[in-house]
């Protein structure tokens, strides 16, 4: 269950914060381009709203020159309003960076606070990701919310881990994720993970670390591995991807694989092919969650 690209359903944010709607071009005055039937300017107020297949443009000038993308907006409706710094696309939303895509019925994003919101039948498309939520909300200090019928679909090319490649998806009504705390994620009421190779991972609370591959699952834990006929659960389950595939599972803990039933405080199930499948063990002490126990 490497989940290490659940990110990239968060990209919509990079394609409204890189836009650039203002009068005023960026410190390296970055080419921007604005088209539409009608724009309207009102000095006084200082807004800008343009309406009528709506077209914006910008390039990106930055020291990384893989940034240096166009990034570009797409809309019904664009009002922007410079003493607030909110900038707003309705109707038809289409926003890109790159290759990256992203619709919805409604953008905003604050040139001041940085704070971006997209909401209405949201789709996201990043390299292999496709996910679709209700809305995406990003607070600008490192806080992204993907909100309703979150579901996110990878697709995995073969490799040498994957020889078959894989498909992996995950859902749940609500997603919060933190970029800049190791990858750090959390699906509250109800997560499921799935893939097509390793099986299925359900929990009442889940939570994971990507740039470390650990994930955390505490709550009605359901695991099942078909590979392996593995059939597992308990109160929690720690997964540590880069251990072989190694799942704990503590409190009220069961393993099945074929006719055969364990259950104990703590067992130890590893999917990988080379290790031992399942085994009972006593917990380890003075070992942080986050950390992988050896």
């Amino acid at each position: 269950m490497k989940w290490k690209k659940i990110c990239a359903l968060i990209c919509a944010t990079a394609f409204i914060n890189s836009t650039a709607f203002s009068a005023e071009k960026t410190e390296k005055d970055a080419p921007s381009e604005l088209t539409a039937d009608e724009i309207d300017y009102d000095m006084d107020d200082e807004k800008v709203t343009a309406s009528g297949k709506v077209f914006v443009r910008h390039m990106e000038e930055s020291k990384n020159p893989e940034s240096n993308v166009p990034s570009e907006v797409n809309a019904d409706n664009v009002d922007y309003d410079m003493k607030s710094g909110v900038v707003t696309a309705t109707g038809n939303v289409l926003l890109k960076h790159g290759a990256d895509r992203a619709t919805g019925e409604r953008a905003m994003y604050n040139t001041n606070t940085q704070e971006s919101y997209l909401v209405g039948n949201v789709i996201v498309v990043r390299q292999d990701l496709r996910v679709t939520c209700n809305s995406l909300t990003n607070n600008g200090a490192g806080h992204i919310q993907a909100d309703g019928n979150v579901y996110g679909v990878q697709t995995v090319a073969p490799n040498e881990k994957y020889p078959q490649g894989d498909t992996r998806t995950f859902k749940g009504e609500h997603v919060d994720y933190y970029p800049d705390d190791k990858g750090h994620f959390v699906i509250q009421n109800g997560g499921v993970l799935t893939s097509k190779v390793e099986g299925n991972f359900t929990a009442d609370f889940m939570e994971g670390w990507l740039d470390e591959e650990y994930y955390t699952g505490t709550g009605n834990v359901h695991l099942v591995n078909p590979p392996k006929e593995i059939e597992a659960g308990g109160d929690k389950i720690d997964y540590y991807a880069k251990e072989n595939g190694k799942a704990i599972l503590t409190g009220n803990a069961w393993a099945i694989q074929k006719n055969n039933t364990l259950r104990g405080n703590r067992l130890t199930v590893y999917l990988a092919d080379e290790q031992k499948e399942i085994k009972q063990d006593q917990p380890k002490k003075n070992v942080l969650p986050h950390e992988v126990v050896r």
